[in-house]
């Protein structure tokens, strides 16, 4: 699957609404049967459109600390053992890493002292400065509306058309824009598989 149609589309805003939202609610709401929108919905996630489903709970109503998003500027080269490191941190709910080598983290940290929480994580030696924000408000807004979903060949980084195929590999799924590409990339994976071994 490398193109999605405007149905698809609209499945896919419907279930970033509501992920618990029935297969025949959904089909109601775009004219196809429970069954039909079953078979997108399994299409969608066999191409990894969908990595899966996910409950959004209001945070505010199980913790009483507050909530803040960090902004860490790293030193260049540290940035993914910075996110590597935060990902799993006590009180992480999201974070971000940017291409100008900062880290951005909404945290509600289990202490107030957020130096003190920081270095639980990482030597604070690779982090050149961080700022605090409180925040006041927080909503997850899902709009993929006028967005095209472009699938990415894992061996060559051309765009997977009708023309491509879809392979899993251990627990990961990859997309490739020919089986030619297919066929290289799993060679070397299994290489690394077997030096790895």
């Amino acid at each position: 699957m490398s193109e999605l149609d405007e149905t698809d589309m609209q499945i896919l805003q419907l279930l970033l609404a509501d992920g618990r939202r029935s297969f025949v609610d959904i089909g109601d709401a775009v004219g196809l049967s429970g069954p039909a929108v079953s078979n997108r919905v399994d299409r969608l996630r066999d191409a990894g459109v969908i990595e899966g489903f996910t409950a959004i709970v209001d945070r505010s109503t199980l913790e009483t600390g507050a909530e803040l998003v960090l902004t860490l500027a790293v030193t260049p080269g540290e940035t993914a053992a910075v996110f590597d490191a935060l990902r799993s941190a006590d009180g992480v709910h999201r974070i971000y890493r940017t291409a100008d080598a900062r880290i951005i983290v909404h945290v509600v940290p289990p202490s107030e002292d957020v130096e003190a929480w920081l270095g639980e994580y990482l030597d604070l030696d690779v982090v050149e400065s961080y700022e605090v924000r409180s925040l006041v408000e927080v909503e997850t807004v899902n709009q993929y509306a006028g967005t095209a979903f472009a699938l990415t060949c894992a061996q060559c980084g051309n765009t997977v058309t009708d023309e491509g195929v879809t392979e899993r590999l251990g627990d990961r799924r990859y997309h490739f824009c020919c089986p030619s590409c297919a066929e290289k990339f799993r060679g070397r994976y299994e290489t690394l598989n077997e030096t790895d071994a």
